[in-house]
């Protein structure tokens, strides 16, 4: 049976504060890299004191996004832990991670150019804010500074009256970090045939112009602006959240056959036959006044009459959950991927992934500041 830490033998270390370094480094670590986490002596990573809530003196983006990992600090002002660090990459690391302010990896010495031509077989990752090439590539940038340049925050919400919505996860930086560990992974196969490492480049806003790619080719066929779109799609009807009389419920009738089946379950066959309604395009044509008419009758009904309704026609619908009842979910429980970790370890969320049945276990907790001493310590000791 393959392993859950396929990983297992590989070095990373990871340079970077907030998120999306270190989700990069969480998905390698995960999957059984021995993951060197560096941070600043004083304060250590951002993302520690986003809080409160926090757990063992750390916010919980820093708790769910830097477990299995070891740690270690390190003063980048100071040449003599700059050549320390330096010293643990060339010495110990297959791949590194770099996720700081433009331009600050190469100042410090620790650029691309620099490490690559000291050890050709390193994988150097940057994850940028803009991305290299453009006039605004020396810009630091986050998460929603992404969501909004890039074009996602003009499509969330409900009316353009209304102010912008951020997506409340970090998706952009996320997906940064998640698109960070495909590049690794990617060349650590390459490096199998060839032996070279190299750079791998991802950033910010390229993810966010990544999620928004059926969008922008629906604008480049039909060159006008694109609405806020609330829980829908532009080019699928229904496809959307209803308000049931206790609550909400996204129902998915994604293409005829089974738009007809939500006709049916809800005592309104005559819809699918109407021509305004018949197929996707029609009902895409005439979506507000479908929406009113499908409303008027799930508005009936609870959120547990419909999906009874629904599940026995074979429409796909769910609630909408608040986190709380996400967690204690008797599917999300069932899946175990939220992972209690080891003994006083906050229970957070593994990979969503599994090899033969088995994921990838949570071992350690988040790392204390400094908890494995810092780079000079750590370069002495040799002890990987």
């Amino acid at each position: 049976m393959p392993s859950s830490k396929p990983l297992k033998g590989y070095c990373v270390v990871e340079v970077g504060n907030s998120v999306a370094g270190p989700y990069a480094g969480l998905i390698l670590a995960e999957l059984g890299a021995d993951v060197i986490k560096v941070e600043a002596p004083e304060g250590g990573d951002f993302a520690r004191s986003w809080g409160p809530p926090f757990w063992d003196g750390a916010a919980p983006y820093f708790v769910a996004l830097n477990r299995n990992k070891r740690a270690i600090t390190a003063d980048l002002s100071s040449a003599a832990e700059r050549e320390a660090l330096t010293t643990l990459i060339l010495r110990e690391a297959d791949a590194v991670i770099f996720n700081v302010r433009p331009g600050m990896a190469a100042e410090r010495g620790l650029g691309a150019e620099s490490l690559l031509g000291r050890k050709p077989s390193l994988i150097y990752c940057d994850i940028g804010a803009f991305g290299r090439g453009g006039p605004l590539s020396h810009k630091a940038g986050y998460d929603p500074l992404m969501q909004a340049y890039g074009g996602l925050m003009s499509i969330t919400g409900e009316d353009e009256t209304r102010p912008p919505i951020r997506v409340p996860v970090a998706m952009i930086d996320m997906g940064s970090g998640l698109w960070a560990a495909i590049g690794i992974l990617s060349s650590l196969l390459e490096r199998e045939k060839t032996g070279r490492g190299g750079l791998v480049e991802t950033s910010l806003l390229e993810t966010a112009l990544a999620y928004t790619s059926c969008q922008i080719a629906s604008v480049t066929i039909e060159p006008k602006p694109m609405k806020p779109q609330g829980s829908g799609v532009p080019g699928i009807v229904p496809y959307q959240a209803f308000h049931a009389n206790d609550g909400w419920i996204v129902i998915g009738g994604g293409n005829d056959g089974l738009f007809s089946k939500m006709a049916e379950a809800l005592g309104r066959p005559q819809l699918a036959a109407d021509a305004r309604f018949a197929t996707n395009a029609s009902r895409v044509e005439n979506r507000d006044e479908l929406i009113v008419l499908l409303q008027t009758e799930i508005g009936k009904c609870t959120v547990g009459e419909l999906r009874a309704l629904l599940d026995a026609a074979g429409v796909p619908n769910a609630p909408v959950q608040r986190i709380d009842q996400v967690i204690h979910d008797e599917h999300t429980k069932a899946l175990g991927i939220i992972q209690p970790g080891p003994e006083g370890a906050l229970p957070t969320v593994g990979l969503p992934l599994r090899f033969d049945g088995v994921r990838p276990e949570y071992e350690r907790a988040a790392p204390r500041l400094g908890q494995d001493g810092t780079v000079t310590q750590h370069i002495k000791g040799g002890d990987k």
